[in-house]
């Protein structure tokens, strides 16, 4: 079952198209990812998935839900884990998750037991008390993972989840959504870390300017261009991956 799919998306910033005339088609369970240089067009079209944004033209549904008529619905299914970590440094860790269930009409009797199961599964259960600006940058990371979860999300979206972390940190979060996607959930990512997307990722996006170079697993790509992924991706497009 197709849980994304996009046809003839464009997203255009004034003059500038940030996403051209693109095709692609998640399945439930699958993890997916988009890989492309700062200005690809990436973030765009995570966004619009998420429909914290519409599309210019073109068609994207999510559930088998338009995007731009049924947004309440479709956002209340997804969990969302942004790039930056925009936690409310005034809360402790627990009071970061319960007070964002909020958002999902969650009852605080609900949302107690809930926000400790999460925070024994990521791992920081210790922190409960703790006032976000203690944490390391390794358990914000998995804090924000944490609160993604709290409405038990079937599609999770992950922008660049493991961005500026140290390599035990960023193990530790693959290890967490390695044990998501075990459960079936619908993992769709940018990174620029490609041995990220060759630990999580089934299929992957390489993107450039906008438009999609080519879809296919890492190990298909590597097999067919030879090289690692950054490799594959340097003849592609071009260009160096991390810019």
């Amino acid at each position: 079952m197709e849980i994304v799919t996009a046809k003839g998306l464009v997203k255009d910033y004034g003059s500038l198209r940030a996403v051209d005339n693109i095709n692609f088609e998640i399945s439930r369970g699958e993890c997916f990812g988009f890989l492309g240089p700062n200005g690809a067009g990436k973030t765009t079209v995570m966004s619009i998935i998420y429909c914290f944004m519409p599309p210019t033209s073109g068609n994207v549904k999510v559930f088998s839900m338009d995007v731009t008529e049924n947004r309440s619905e479709i956002k209340s299914r997804i969990g969302v884990m942004p790039q930056e970590d925009n936690l409310d440094p005034d809360l402790t860790v627990l009071e970061n998750l319960i007070v964002y269930a909020r958002y999902f009409d969650i009852l605080k009797k609900e949302s107690l037991p809930l926000a400790k199961e999460l925070l024994d599964f990521v791992e920081i259960s210790e922190k409960a008390d703790v006032n976000i600006k203690d944490l390391s940058g390794g358990m914000k990371r998995r804090l924000v993972l944490a609160r993604s979860l709290i409405n038990n999300p079937e599609l999770l979206i992950l922008d660049e989840p493991t961005t500026g972390l140290d390599p035990h940190s960023r193990h530790s979060v693959w290890d967490k959504l390695n044990q998501l996607k075990a459960k079936d959930t619908t993992l769709i990512l940018t990174t620029h870390y490609m041995e990220e997307a060759e630990k999580l990722c089934d299929r992957v996006a390489i993107m450039d300017l906008g438009k999609i170079v080519t879809i296919d697993s890492p190990a298909g790509l590597m097999k067919k261009h030879g090289g690692n992924l950054e490799e594959v991706y340097l003849k592609l497009t071009g260009k160096q991956l991390k810019d």
